[in-house]
């Protein structure tokens, strides 16, 4: 009896650390402050390019409504970048609150890493498919090649290219677009999230295992896994309508439902 209760003191501590450890690795990261629509904190673009990418990024939003950040951050401080993108779209409220229209093309030299990111709105026309084209035929060549800037504005303007057309056209361009190879790569807390449950399985198993009053009590412990799940993962921070106000330009509060696609070199 007695190492059974100190068996069951053992399994609560590691349930406990199991659940720290997602919530740690799932908390939401910091961001920095949307000051235009070009936020070049990894200083990849010379002024002329951000001037004047800024100035394409507000003819779009002039004639068509739709929002476009390029956001390039030295790294994402360790947190993968779709679900760094998705939250960051989510916090700096890209796109309009009602049409969700918004797109953040992030890049992030120093984990090699470049996604653009797509609001619920534009998943028809900018789809994954698209988006994953785009990075390789218009931005990875030319990182590859050491040319940042010009992978950046090429990616940028493609997006703005496809953003700008009539719908029909662009959802025709988009349909005929093939899908593309599915990532192999899971997030994080993706990865934490079903681990934890595999083990709340097998725990739930040995503390049921003896009388039913015992298998009871050991079932209760399926009441942390709500807490665990409301962590603050990749795909449930709230919608941010915040946005800094660099230049008198700010989101509209756009949300995201992680459409897009990522790319590495």
């Amino acid at each position: 009896m007695t190492q059974r209760k100190g068996l069951r003191g053992l399994l609560g501590l590691a349930v406990l650390g199991l659940i720290l450890i997602g919530g740690a690795a799932m908390a939401v990261p910091k961001f920095p402050p949307l000051t235009g629509r070009v936020v070049d904190n990894a200083g990849l673009l010379s002024p002329q390019a951000e001037q004047t990418l800024t100035a394409q990024l507000a003819e779009l939003e002039t004639k068509t409504g739709r929002q476009m950040v390029v956001a390039t951050l030295p790294d994402l401080g360790g947190y993968e970048i779709e679900d760094y993108g998705y939250q960051l779209g989510r916090a700096w409220g890209i796109g309009d609150k009602t049409r969700n229209d918004g797109v953040l093309l992030l890049v992030a030299p120093n984990d090699r890493k470049v996604r653009i990111e797509v609001g619920y709105g534009l998943e028809g026309i900018l789809t994954d498919a698209l988006s994953s084209v785009i990075i390789q035929t218009k931005i990875l060549p030319a990182f590859r090649s050491g040319k940042m800037e010009e992978g950046v504005v090429a990616g940028a303007q493609a997006v703005i290219g496809q953003l700008s057309l009539p719908d029909d056209q662009a959802k025709a361009i988009a349909t005929a677009t093939p899908a593309p190879e599915p990532e192999s790569e899971n997030s994080l807390p993706g990865v934490i999230i079903f681990i934890v449950l595999i083990i709340f399985w097998v725990l739930s198993g040995i503390l049921r295992g003896g009388r039913g009053r015992r298998g009871r009590r050991g079932s209760g412990l399926w009441w942390l896994l709500p807490l665990l799940l409301s962590g603050g993962g990749g795909r449930g921070g709230g919608g941010g309508s915040w946005g800094g106000g660099g230049g008198g330009f700010s989101g509209g509060g756009g949300s995201f439902g992680g459409g897009g696609s990522s790319g590495g070199w």
